[in-house]
């Protein structure tokens, strides 16, 4: 039998694979259609581009922590540190000296209710040995050219040891619109009172909550929401941070102890606008508030799958443990193979040997064979840093991956430092192998609006290209697979009016001429090529069973998740020599929509839901 381990990195492969195949095909149809658009005046540059490439690939670059940390390469700073900022989109952390290895935070993993252990001096270490004296003399240089080219420096952490002195660094430029705010996408998860949206809006707003929900009713979207205190909708909440780092929330707060005061009048006035937060900010977490309650369960997933979360936040309470949806939350961020972030929550109403036993029971799971993942307690800032930087890499045996824990109070603020410095550090998932800029132009719509004296306006998660207002592209697949020519009236991102957008921003469109009703979730929109987009009405799958109570044989029906697309499938053809599979089997399944044509790309992942049968699965064929 396949262990899901196996069969997740198989699919991995696979989808890297591919995924590497639609990028090389995508970006030489990008070429051809703008060497077409400027009647071959673009060759000559090409060429050269090419040939620079190569050049550039046999030479083994150094990293700039060395040229930044060696006397003799001072004059390459500059042009080092420019390229390494354009290619994390305005953001860059240097981890100056000779680091503790990964490994070393293994050491954080301290038993439930203890203190964590102070990571052990190792002798393994990366990066070049430097004094405190070489360190500053390294800083020094490393300002000058940041202010050269006016980007802010700021000091995570430093570490002095004797004659030993590393620490870690982060230079940020100053965005000169909303296009070029940093966007890193959070989605937020738990069991139902867990302390989600609570958290959210103390980490938000900047004040603490008052043990009553007060930090959470701004954050609701319906009326019904405010009076049972639980998510029901796919919420969306904004945390910028300034380019010193520093988190831009409101300046002042409402007296609570007014009794004249309405709770919700007062949360709206505390909160400010997302222009105001993108205009002050240069980096932006995106949080993503799921519902945590059963019913719901199936917005919680289409929100895991459709909004493209870069990292997820999984919230436990520590009165209650990881009970309920909480494991299914986590089963789902597992499969989608997306990092993890643990908080337990309410820790100073939670009595200690229920904590102990809700952190026990935590770290027992994080480490059993289905999660492999390594528990980090956070207490320090330096903790919180090297998390960042380490987070989704493999650091412990058997491909296991860092997981950090953060035990925090909304009511106290215990921790919250702690986790703020991690949001600030986290890298953007906006990167070139996962959203390719050149090459033509792709964006999924996960919901859908009509705007009074504005028209049908669609949200979504860009997946390739670059899109301006008035471009013309195509919208489908419709209702009988064909695809309907538009074009973006405007765009907006964050609420704030932009020029042009690319590949993985999570933008709106105002789209011209089309209505409401003529649009639905987990369609697309394509830039015009000479290659028109197909619809899939039936496709092939490597699927394994992760749980179902009986057997799954041929026309068996369940909801399939694969992106933003959420629609009901048939199996029409099933590869297993007993011709059914139960839980723990995989095989070769051919699929069937059963309303109407999507838009799927071989090497998507795919989710099958059906009450409690969980199916996990790539695309590996489109059959037509």
């Amino acid at each position: 039998m396949t262990t899901l381990r196996s069969f997740q990195a198989e699919i991995e492969q696979f989808s890297a694979e591919k995924h590497r195949l639609q990028v090389k095909e995508a970006r030489e149809a990008h070429a051809a259609a703008e060497l077409a658009r400027h009647h071959g005046r673009k060759k000559e540059a090409a060429v050269v581009e090419e040939a620079k490439d190569k050049d550039e690939g046999d030479i083994e670059e150094i990293p700039i922590e060395d040229v930044v940390a060696s006397e003799e390469h001072a004059d390459e700073i500059g042009s080092r540190l420019a390229t390494a900022l354009l290619r994390g989109h305005g953001e860059l952390v240097l981890a100056m000296g000779a680091h503790p290895s990964p490994s070393s935070l293994l050491a954080s993993a301290s038993p439930a209710g203890a203190a964590p252990a102070a990571a052990p001096e190792s002798t393994e270490s990366i990066g070049i040995p430097l004094s405190p004296a070489g360190l500053s003399a390294a800083i020094d240089r490393l300002r000058a050219a940041c202010d050269a080219m006016k980007a802010e420096l700021v000091e995570l952490y430093r570490v002095e040891e004797g004659e030993k002195a590393y620490g870690c660094w982060m230079v940020r430029l100053t965005p000169r619109g909303v296009e070029e705010v940093i966007e890193v996408r959070v989605a937020v998860v738990g069991n139902v009172d867990a302390g989600k949206s609570t958290t959210l809006g103390v980490l938000t707003r900047g004040g603490l909550d008052d043990g009553r929900g007060k930090a959470r009713v701004a954050l609701f979207r319906h009326p019904h929401e405010i009076e049972t205190g639980r998510t029901s909708s796919v919420g969306g909440e904004i945390l910028g941070f300034s380019p010193t780092g520093q988190p831009v929330v409101p300046n002042t707060h409402i007296d609570s102890s007014d009794p004249h005061q309405h709770g919700l009048a007062a949360a709206k006035r505390e909160k400010l606008g997302w222009e105001d937060i993108c205009r002050r900010a240069a980096k932006v977490i995106s949080f993503i508030d799921l519902a945590g309650h059963e019913r719901y369960f199936k917005t919680t997933l289409y929100g895991l799958s459709g909004c493209a979360p870069d990292y997820v936040m999984l919230m436990v309470g520590g009165n209650a443990g990881l009970i309920g949806m909480s494991k299914e939350h986590l089963g789902v961020a597992l499969a989608l193979n997306v990092p993890i972030i643990v908080c337990v929550t309410k820790i100073d109403m939670t009595p200690p040997n229920i904590l102990e036993q809700t952190l026990s029971m935590l770290v027992k799971v994080l480490r059993s064979p289905g999660c492999r993942r390594v528990p980090v307690f956070v207490d320090t800032p330096q903790q919180a840093v090297d998390c960042a930087r380490h987070i989704g890499r493999v650091v412990g045996p058997n491909g296991a991956r860092i997981c950090p824990i953060f035990r925090v109070s909304n009511v106290t603020g215990h921790n919250l430092p702690q986790l703020l410095t991690l949001l600030n550090a986290l890298p953007s998932g906006q990167t070139e192998d996962k959203f390719v800029v050149d090459a033509p132009f792709e964006f999924q719509i996960s919901d859908v609006f009509s705007v009074p004296f504005v028209g049908t306006v669609v949200s979504g998660v860009i997946t390739s290209g670059v899109v301006r207002a008035n471009d013309a592209v195509l919208l489908g697949p419709d209702s009988v697979g064909q695809f309907m020519p538009t074009a973006i009236k405007t765009i907006q991102r964050k609420r704030a009016p932009v020029e042009s957008a690319e590949a993985g921003q999570s933008v709106s469109f105002a789209l011209k001429r089309i209505r409401r009703n003529q649009v639905r979730k987990g369609m697309v929109l394509v830039g015009k090529t000479e290659t028109a987009p197909k619809a899939v009405k039936r496709f092939e799958g490597n699927v394994m069973v992760l749980h179902h109570s009986s057997t799954i044989q041929k026309n068996y029906q369940a909801m399939a998740h694969c992106g933003a697309v959420r629609q009901t499938v048939r199996i029409i053809g099933l590869d297993h020599p007993s011709g059914l599979i139960r839980t723990g089997d995989r095989a070769r399944v051919e699929f069937e929509f059963i309303n109407h044509s999507e838009y799927l790309k071989e090497g998507q992942l795919i989710l099958l839901r059906e009450a409690k049968t969980k199916v996990l699965g790539v695309v590996t064929k489109i059959l037509g």
